[in-house]
């Protein structure tokens, strides 16, 4: 059906995704009287964000202040201009650093979106100028998932990998009790009554409806974004943008009732996920994927580069320039009893005193304590030709007892249906666990003695595992001289395939300050603004902190949001 036979709608802003971008945009747009529409690509809202964390960076926030944390924008340019280098894109920086705690006070202020600080949460290179050891990191605070309403259904799940039979974790206390919940009476309470909670949740509801980490952020801002009038449209992909006297004015999205198109008189935001999913762009652009399907992202299934496919036919320009086109992030599969392959995102045990990473070689690549990104970028950095990048998570089965392993949970929840499962292979010698791996046995037994040699002492001279306020945030603090330290002496030993994932995607829409995307000569195309992952990574393809996808996801979100209203304004006037 042609643009001119669709059905038509008019509202003054349109916004494509539905992710923290997304409805951020267009929360902030409805609050200050645009009538916004929200459309969406599949059945549920929530995009990514929903199976996330939910931690966003977002430095110099009323919450720091609260937590005693002063500090100016100074510092967290300067860690910035040295982690990014000759990729430091000073307005845009500023303009997000500027614009990040405007946008927690007015959503703070002006909606249903409250926040938690997290206050032990470092910058990753701590020893880089300006590093923060905490209080740049910020979450939504839990919510009851029963305040959505009719909008309930609408709530994407949370990801099942990362979840307790469908109940999500919040990094810091909550976590830190159920890792706790067989050593501490009042951890135990608190385990047993989420547990509980969560059970009783899923015989009446089917789900759970206590609500954290980016699922509680997605609630949030969909229960802001009813209020404030915003049109929901699930299941509605846009399959075309609408442009009118050279400016976007708007766009077809296909619907089960037949095609509509949706008039924006601001304008257009797109704000899809990037191209985490998209087998061509992999292809083309991620390292070690000769045909594109090499590659095990944890991004919602519908982020396969649509809002990247839309800006390109009205001329916007992809930047490619990142350091790298993605957030990488080791992930291993979990075979699941129901057929289907899920990918575990490692974030908590590699940190913990114990566990070493090693190549097929037997030898360490990396420090395991350091950011998931610094994981994946060493494993390619020090592959040799034609070798495939795979590594290896190697412990005890003290070490799973106690902290897991991958998608395997500590005691009391049993350890054998995922040696059966081949999700974890089992040895009782170190060399008997490398040849069923496919590890050079030599490589692995000298690897581990020489690790062992130091780590009896609290040491890492190879890698420096716990030399950082990251690393040791990330360990063990009852495990002295060094919480991310201890030796792996004695046996079974266990071992995890572990390969290159990612989080979502660093190369997209070129954008300015005002999150308005550019052409390839640098001009701002009139009526399209770009948002999350749809936008080159502002960070320029680092990772430099946790949260560094969301938080300028919500910021710029809330500034193309603002800017669509004042151009509004403008031509009101």
């Amino acid at each position: 059906m042609s643009v001119a036979e669709a059905r038509v709608e008019q509202c003054d802003l349109l916004v494509i995704g539905s992710g923290a971008a997304g409805l951020c945009a267009a929360v902030t747009a409805a609050h200050r009287g645009l009538k916004v529409v929200v459309a969406e690509k599949e059945p549920v809202l929530g995009g990514t964000t929903a199976w996330s964390g939910g931690w966003m960076w977002v430095p110099c926030t009323q919450y720091a202040r609260r937590d005693g944390n002063e500090e100016g924008l100074d510092g967290p340019e300067t860690y910035l201009r040295h982690e990014l280098r000759d990729r430091f894109d000073a307005s845009r920086v500023r303009a997000m650093l500027k614009a990040g705690p405007e946008m927690i006070d007015f959503l703070d202020r002006e909606t249903d979106v409250t926040f938690q600080s997290g206050t032990w949460i470092c910058d990753i290179h701590g020893r880089t100028p300006g590093a923060g050891t905490g209080a740049r990191s910020i979450v939504a605070a839990p919510f009851d998932g029963r305040k959505l309403g009719d909008l309930w259904p609408l709530l994407r799940r949370p990801m099942r990998e990362t979840t307790l039979n469908g109940m999500g974790i919040q990094a810091g206390p909550d976590l830190r009790a159920f890792l706790n919940a067989t050593r501490s009476p009042r951890a135990c309470l608190h385990a047993l009554s989420r547990l509980g909670r969560h059970t009783l949740d899923l015989l009446r509801y089917g789900r759970g409806t206590h609500l954290v980490n980016g699922n509680a952020l997605i609630a949030r801002l969909m229960l802001s974004a009813s209020k404030a009038g915003v049109r929901l449209l699930p299941a509605s992909p846009a399959r075309e943008l609408v442009v009118e006297q050279g400016r976007v004015a708007g766009a077809v999205l296909e619907r089960a009732q037949g095609n509509l198109t949706v008039r924006a008189r601001a304008g257009v935001v797109l704000a899809t996920g990037g191209f985490p999913h998209d087998v061509a762009r992999r292809k083309a652009l991620f390292p070690h994927t000769p045909t594109g399907r090499e590659h095990w992202t944890v991004a919602a299934p519908g982020t396969t580069g649509d809002g990247l496919s839309l800006a390109e036919s009205v001329g916007a320009a992809i930047d490619l320039s990142v350091a790298s086109p993605a957030a990488w992030c080791p992930v291993s599969l979990v075979p699941f009893p129901d057929g289907t392959t899920g990918h575990y995102p490692h974030i908590i045990e590699r940190a913990k005193p114990g566990i070493i990473a090693v190549r097929a070689n037997g030898r360490r690549f990396v420090n395991e304590a350091d950011g998931y990104y610094d994981y994946v970028t060493a494993l390619f950095r020090t592959l040799e030709p034609g070798e495939a990048p795979v590594s290896w998570l190697i412990c005890t089965r003290a070490f799973q007892r106690r902290w897991g392993l991958g998608y395997s949970r500590p005691a009391p929840f049993p350890l054998r249906p995922f040696i059966r499962s081949g999700y974890i292979v089992e040895g009782t010698t170190l060399r008997e666990l490398a040849a069923r791996c496919g590890i050079s046995p030599e490589g692995m037994e000298e690897t581990v003695r020489a690790y062992n040699k130091d780590a009896r002492h609290g040491e890492d001279p190879a890698f420096g595992r716990g030399s950082t306020a990251f690393n040791r945030s990330g360990g063990d603090a009852r495990q002295t001289p060094n919480p991310c330290v201890a030796p792996i002496e004695k046996g079974p030993y266990l071992a995890l395939r572990v390969l290159p994932g990612s989080f979502g995607t660093f190369a997209g829409i070129r954008a300015d300050q005002r999150a308005r995307a550019l052409d390839n000569d640098g001009q701002p195309i009139p009526g399209l603004w770009v948002a999350g992952s749809d936008q080159a990574s502002v960070m320029g393809g680092f990772y430099p902190s946790g949260g560094i996808n969301l938080g300028p996801a919500m910021i710029y979100g809330y500034i193309a949001g603002f800017d669509a209203s004042k151009l509004l304004d403008v031509n009101r006037h």
